[in-house]
């Protein structure tokens, strides 16, 4: 017997596996034993043996798609989400401005005009004319900048808008300071050697942001994510608090395309089970709540033309997947419409090797034949887990029939198509629980229920967000499920998710969380 062995014990446990052992036999971070309280006891003498609080055990939540570093990094900038209304914002915005040296970007995040109102070039101005200044969305496919920030980037008439990008108009016909997709994303992530305009704040404080926000995931269960959209300066977020013993989850990352060099993908470092980079990111379409994407049929598009936007060219797709694939590694599109899922396939599917691994991000609008093309390519899907919930009835005026097939986890999962967990985070809420309420109910929050025929169960939905997930990252061999062999990632919930009531699943709270059978959260 180790002296570290522990025996953790109390609530129902529900591996995942379909199995439920009455207790999990801990040591070094992995699972070495399953089943009865008195087999374990008796298997590893004089262990630890410690009662799980709570209702009910699964395996730790797994975020297999969002954007983690991006909530830190706005908390370092000027961060949008503490102030009150628009009037605050603005201030806040001069504050940073005055602290700036003249002619260097000023960053605020996350605009969500809901709560603070519009926000044009005209309003930016006021906050300085002789620093660019830049407010970003929460969705992050959009921006705004004010006059100097539009002189910064070179934009002088909407003919300068790059190619999968647009920029806003006044009814003057003037650049009102509004940047859509590649108008901001390419100068925002411009590629290897190029300089940004994205400050960050100092590395300390950088860290500390990080930190408060995977506690806060914590909070909510999450044991694992995948950070969807990571540059060199996220990179060096994460190594930082690896090295500093402040990464308390386990990180997989996702490289953005232009710092993705096929030729030298970077490897595993000192601790892959904590940290390491799971595949190159790619964005082919524009956004579902937002009315971007790219899509086969005609609908009230936000971009001003009847089917959305397609962010790269043909040609620039294609030749970035296969150079990814050719060199070994996984791919992972963002594609929303059912037209950029369809020009995913064509691509994945004119590959010359086998290409199980590759995703595709958020997939969200799918017929049945899409769905059979996914299973035959083994292609794994990130649908978005709250969205429906979060956004229904956005969802119903922008797509009307279809949205009997957004975030369709149902259809998928009968096909054999792994279907993973992803809040998107922040541009929604990270809880799981929420996501899970709304894959079992498909309720809006005016209790509209969308797409009926997608409904799984509760059970269903935590094998989403835990093995699903890990299969999202090429993991499931050593975690998602609590079984010997995986790590002993977990979550304690205070309610047996399988008897409450589906419409009271967001209600259910979080008692701890366990990453390696260390407790990372302990309800107050």
């Amino acid at each position: 017997m180790t002296p570290h062995t522990r025996i953790l014990t109390g609530p129902r446990i529900v591996a995942g596996d379909g199995t439920e052992p009455e207790a999990l036999a801990v040591r070094a971070g992995w699972i070495v034993g399953t089943g009865t309280r008195r087999a374990l006891r008796s298997e590893f003498p004089g262990a630890e043996e410690i009662g799980l609080d709570g209702a009910l055990a699964v395996p730790g939540f797994n975020d297999a798609h969002c954007h983690p570093s991006q909530a830190a990094l706005a908390r370092v900038r000027v961060d949008l989400d503490t102030v009150a209304d628009l009037d605050q914002a603005l201030q806040a915005l001069r504050r940073r401005a005055a602290h700036t040296p003249t002619g260097q970007w000023v960053v605020g995040q996350p605009l969500d005009e809901r709560r603070l109102g519009t926000v044009d070039r005209d309003l930016l101005d006021q906050v300085s004319r002789s620093h660019p200044v830049l407010v970003v969305h929460y969705s992050l496919h959009r921006a705004v900048v004010n006059s100097a920030g539009l002189a910064a980037l070179g934009y002088r008439d909407v003919a300068d808008a790059p190619h999968g990008g647009q920029l806003g108009v006044s009814a003057d016909g003037r650049l009102n300071g509004h940047l859509v997709e590649r108008a901001w994303l390419d100068p925002w992530l411009p590629g290897t050697g190029t300089p940004s305009i994205t400050p960050a704040g100092p590395p300390a404080a950088r860290r500390a942001a990080l930190k408060e926000v995977i506690d806060e995931l914590h909070a909510y269960g999450i044991t694992s994510f995948c950070d969807a959209l990571v540059t060199p300066t996220e990179q060096r977020l994460y190594a930082d608090a690896l090295a500093a013993g402040e990464l308390t989850a386990r990180v997989g990352m996702l490289l953005w395309h232009t710092y993705a060099d096929p030729a030298a993908l970077p490897s595993d470092g000192p601790a892959p089970h904590r940290l390491r980079t799971v595949g190159v990111k790619m964005m082919l379409d524009g956004a579902l709540s937002g009315g971007t994407c790219l899509c086969r049929s005609a609908y009230p598009s936000a971009t001003g033309n009847e089917n959305g936007l397609q962010i790269l060219t043909d040609d620039e797709f294609a030749t970035t997947v296969r150079a990814i694939d050719a060199a070994g590694g996984r791919v992972a599109v963002h594609a929303n419409g059912d037209q950029a899922i369809h020009q995913v396939l064509d691509v994945f599917e004119s590959l010359p090797r086998r290409h199980a691994g590759h995703r595709i991000e958020h997939c969200s609008l799918v017929d049945d034949g899409l769905v059979a093309r996914l299973a035959r390519a083994q292609v794994i899907t990130v649908p978005f887990g709250p969205f429906v919930s979060l956004h229904g009835e956005t969802l119903i005026r922008f797509y009307g029939e279809r949205v009997g097939h957004v975030c369709a986890h149902r259809s998928l999962r009968d096909a054999g198509v792994v279907a993973a967990g992803s809040s998107d985070y922040p541009l929604a809420p990270p809880d799981p629980l929420l996501a899970i309420r709304s894959l079992v109910t498909r309720a809006t929050a005016h209790g509209t229920v969308v797409g009926a025929r997608q409904r799984i169960t509760a059970l269903d939905a935590v094998d989403v967000y835990t093995r699903a997930s890990a299969a999202a990252t090429g993991e499931q061999a050593i975690k998602g499920t609590l079984t010997v062999g995986r790590l002993a990632d977990l979550t304690v919930l205070d309610t047996d998710i399988t008897t409450v009531d589906p419409d009271q699943l967001a209600e259910v709270r979080v008692c701890s969380t366990w990453v390696g059978g260390e407790c990372v959260y302990d309800k107050p």
